[in-house]
């Protein structure tokens, strides 16, 4: 019964970066991690790749031989893949003790209404995979309405289209601030409250406020499912990563059902309770608030602990 993270999410977001990070944490935690590259046009990997469809088909050789841009040449190679899946499911049996980390490409069509990615992830799920998606989204888009407002979207049609159990995350949460201040606090964000404040904002924008019916009823749309909300996550940051691998640990049911030697240790934590409000102030407090003061403090901690190391 093999488990593992689909991550997903729209070019940039950070999803090879996140995989690279999460292998790191979980092998620190003496869990045995193998990341599949799915994405055909990645090619600089900082993480070690256990399986690589550039192996079977690239990109740029689709480009090359049937003269396409790269959105068709991407769907293509989703749907080689889809066609091909004996060559996954071959790669993975010799796998099927580790943990996974699927790392798939960005175009957000694939996840939005194309058909290759929900079926590749079904043929999984069939070879009894349990398998969480993580959607990354890049934290900055909260800080201009409009496009929090497409986020939402694309994470509640994502979530409708892929099945998965599914968490949503807003990525480099650490550096947010720095395209803009946010109109409201944090939890306002990831718990996706009463938008008809945020419509306010939109009608104070030119551009926006010639929208005004359809605003309204993108955000009552959304409200009407009431399906979205978000996490956060720096991925340098240890304590960010560790919360958020405890949802994720309880989503695919890892915690429950997926055991190795040393790690009692994890389940434990994934087991205890999760104050999400107390967590979202201490995010604001740590990221946006107060993060000069916070970044000065774990520098003189960081040295204080190479002092105290070099003196053992």
């Amino acid at each position: 019964m093999p488990f593992g993270q689909v991550v997903i999410g729209p070019p940039g977001s950070g999803k090879t970066t996140y995989c690279n990070g999460m292998q790191q944490f979980l092998r620190a935690t003496e869990r045995k991690v193998s990341v599949v590259n799915l994405d055909p046009a990645n090619d600089f990997l900082p993480y070690e790749c256990a399986i690589n469809l550039a192996d079977l088909i690239t990109l740029e050789e689709v480009m090359e031989e049937f003269k396409l841009g790269p959105n068709g040449s991407m769907m293509y190679c989703m749907e080689y893949l889809e066609k091909n899946i004996d060559w996954l499911e071959e790669k993975l049996k010799s796998l099927e003790d580790d943990y996974f980390l699927f790392d798939f490409p960005g175009q957000v069509e694939l996840f939005t209404h194309h058909g290759s990615v929900k079926n590749i992830i079904e043929r999984l799920q069939k070879l009894d995979y349990r398998l969480v998606t993580v959607h990354l989204v890049d934290a900055h888009y909260c800080t201009d309405p409009s496009k929090y407002i497409s986020a939402l979207l694309l994470s509640l049609k994502t979530m409708l289209q892929i099945e998965l159990p599914h968490i949503n995350v807003l990525s480099k949460i650490d550096i947010m601030e720095s395209y803009g201040k946010l109109a409201f606090n944090l939890d306002f964000y990831t718990e996706v409250q009463d938008l008809s404040y945020l419509l306010e904002h939109l009608d104070s924008d030119p551009f926006a406020s010639k929208f005004k019916e359809l605003n309204k009823a993108l955000c009552g749309l959304i409200e009407d499912f009431s399906l979205v909300g978000f996490y956060t996550l720096c991925i340098e940051d240890k304590n960010s990563v560790m919360n958020l691998v405890k949802v994720i640990d309880k989503a695919n049911g890892y915690v429950f059902g997926g055991l190795t030697h040393g790690n009692e240790s994890i389940m434990m934590t994934a087991m205890s309770d999760i104050n999400s409000h107390y967590e979202i102030m201490d995010v604001q407090e740590r990221w946006l608030d107060h993060k000069e003061i916070w970044d000065e403090w774990e520098a003189k901690q960081r040295k204080q602990q190479k002092s105290q190391f070099k003196n053992e």
